[in-house]
């Protein structure tokens, strides 16, 4: 076979190319073709307009005690570069703040502070690593198996391990949930919106995910053994197994005592109670199903055999090292997040910010560690939130999410709850994901739909649900191995809020908005729908979700967002039509920083470069990559 020449080679991938992306285009055009009806037959019932600006500024004195309310829009930035063999990593995030004023009878106004720059509202870190120690800090390069050890089918040259580390993205993603905390929790300054650039309900399940392997905390995490104070014991695997899990709020019923939640919903009846009987147990969750009591035995078994509950005579009572469990995860969350952006070099008891001393010896901290301080301080962002009634809401520009077409629809049909004509398998032929199909009914209902629209709220729950594998009415399955997520958590939505005066086609993207949940406004019967899911031992367990069934169901709290997310979005603003101003002036905000570090790090590198004193050290010291760069600039500049 004759080698081909690099113009046949060009051709071909260009003759691909052309056909592959001929094929998406005509596969679109079909998909769009079934959305023509897709508003008579199924969204005129569950997209809400005309939002009310009375009844928001009567829910606003309502949920927050005021009609002028303070707000923060929260977001962040990363970088990451090689510096000879060290990798310099940082994350920060910052806060647009101002205030809202509701009125009767127009949209709310919404004032912007000037200085947010000089008032500080934001945190940063950075933290340079040698390349060679990265693998230890970054759990992801860990074998699956063997956490303790590399894992082989990870890259190993140095810019490889540079280009793939999440220590940028981990500081990043821990320093925006730290900094909404911290303003939620500021005594001085009472904040009553936080709006931060993430989903809420999405970011929770992934870093439950993140940490669910035990195997890998003993590994992987410096976190056990810790402890800030000698007065307290120290952190053990059965704190970070209820830290987790730690959502106690007696008014949603939250955790459920259902499935893998049982022993956290028991260990945090036990909290409240101080001491248990079985007999209690089953009262306070209304259990009196035989398989369901046969379950909360094993359960109480199994907390005893962790040492979490102690037992004596049929009374159970929490292990009196984890009653303050809670409490002393909190103190090491603020303890390291406080050292992670706020210490000085100066002060630093380490070499590094990163680095905490554990038994006289320093530690790296590990993205293990820092998921975990994630997940703690998003947890402890909710506690603040339902304590002082903060309205929290996360807004995602661009988004993948499928769940409103391949999960809540067909849990609808199955129950026969949806009022549509459409059949079944046409949800098959609609484009893939529910941004770009609520856009498109958008746009080919111009009269129909019009911005600013929402559509109904639903549990976050119904992301991991399916109809029933044997379609009963009444009954769901879980979509991975029969599990579901919290419920009663987080509601979401998709928005649209803006479009153009001049021409009706010219409208925003969709976004999909996710809200923490409040008992006193959401937990209504008209909201509430249960269900039943079955395990694999034939136990029947109740789900129950929240659910605004379509846009008669009355949503003071989506009025209230709705409302204010409108008179956030900037008409004058062409790169934030139809966004957020106050995530777009964070963002903002979170670029200049990055642009700074960038000009700090980049001079840094030049200094060094450039210091005759060093430069029998960095010729050594350099990568290849960074010789020849540094010879071909020469070469370019010498022309």
């Amino acid at each position: 076979m004759t080698t081909p020449s690099l113009s046949d080679t060009v051709k071909r991938t260009c003759d691909t190319l052309k056909q592959e992306a001929t094929k998406q285009v005509i596969d679109y055009q079909q998909r769009f073709s079934t959305l023509e009806n897709l508003y008579d037959d199924l969204l005129a019932n569950l997209i809400k307009q005309g939002f009310n600006p009375k009844e928001a500024r009567e829910t606003a004195a309502e949920f927050f005690g005021s009609t002028n309310v303070r707000f923060a829009g929260i977001d962040g930035t990363l970088y990451s570069r090689p510096l000879f063999d060290m990798v310099i990593f940082f994350g920060g995030a910052y806060a647009a703040t101002g205030t809202i004023t509701f009125s009767e009878t127009a949209a709310p106004r919404v004032t912007y502070d000037t200085k947010t720059m000089q008032q500080n509202m934001g945190i940063s870190s950075v933290v340079p690593i040698y390349i060679n120690e990265i693998p230890e800090v970054d759990h992801s390069f860990s074998a699956q198996e063997q956490p303790s050890e590399l894992n082989p089918s990870k890259p190993v040259t140095d810019e490889e391990i540079a280009n793939n580390s999440m220590i940028a993205n981990a500081i990043m993603a821990f320093s925006e949930y730290y900094l909404a905390y911290k303003i939620a929790s500021d005594p001085n300054q009472i904040t009553h919106v936080l709006l931060m650039d993430r989903s809420l309900s999405t970011e929770r399940a992934s870093l439950l995910y993140e940490t669910r392997k035990t195997d890998f905390w003993n590994a992987k995490s410096t976190l056990l053994g810790y402890t800030t104070s000698s007065d307290d014991p120290s952190i053990d695997k059965n704190d970070l197994a209820l830290a987790r899990q730690h959502m106690c709020n007696q008014s949603l019923t939250l955790p459920p005592p259902r499935a893998d939640y049982l022993r956290y919903a028991i260990t945090c009846l036990a909290e409240q109670k101080h001491q248990l009987t079985i007999e209690q147990v089953l009262a306070e969750f209304k259990i009196a199903d035989e398989k369901r009591m046969c379950r909360v035995e094993r359960v109480l078994k199994s907390l005893v055999a962790k040492q979490i509950l102690t037992e004596a005579n049929g009374v159970y009572t929490l292990n009196p090292q984890y009653v303050s469990s809670w409490e002393r995860i909190k103190r090491v969350t603020v303890a390291l997040g406080d050292r992670l952006f706020f210490s000085k070099n100066v002060d630093a008891e380490t070499a590094s910010s990163m680095k905490i001393l554990k038994n006289g010896k320093e530690h790296w901290l590990t993205t293990l560690d820092i998921s975990f301080l994630t997940l703690f301080a998003l947890q402890m962002l909710m506690e603040e939130c339902w304590r002082k009634h903060i309205l929290l809401v996360g807004v995602t520009k661009d988004t993948a999410a499928r769940d409103f077409k391949r999960q809540l629809i067909p849990i609808l049909q199955n129950e026969n709850l949806l009022k549509t004509s459409m059949q079944g398998n046409t949800l098959q032929t609609l484009p893939n994901t529910d941004r770009m199909i609520l856009q498109s009914a958008s746009i080919f209902n111009l009269e129909q739909v019009k911005p600013p629209w929402g559509l109904i709220e639903y549990d976050s729950a119904f992301r991991s649900m399916l109809p029933d594998r044997e379609s009963r009415r009444g009954y769901v399955s879980g979509a991975i191995k029969n599990k579901i997520s919290l419920e009663k958590t987080f509601l979401k939505t998709y928005v649209q809020l803006s479009q153009a005066k001049t021409d009706p086609m010219l409208r925003s993207n969709v976004l999909l908005v996710d809200r923490l949940v409040y008992p006193e406004c959401d937990l209504k019967p008209e909201s509430t729908v249960k269900f039943l899911n079955e395990l694999s031992d034939g136990t029947k367990e109740p789900v129950e979700t929240l659910l605004y069934m379509d846009k008669t169901v009355p949503n003071k709290l989506q009025n209230l967002v709705m409302s204010v997310l409108v008179a956030m979005a900037p008409a004058n603003i062409p790169e934030a039509f139809g966004h957020n101003k106050a995530l777009f002036i964070a963002d903002k905000i979170a670029k200049w920083n990055y642009s700074q570090f960038k000009c700090v790090v980049d001079t840094t590198a030049a200094w060094i470069l450039n210091n005759h004193k060093l430069r029998k050290f960095i010729f050594y010291m350099s990568t290849f990559r960074e010789r020849r760069a540094s010879i071909e600039q020469t070469r370019r500049e010498n022309r």
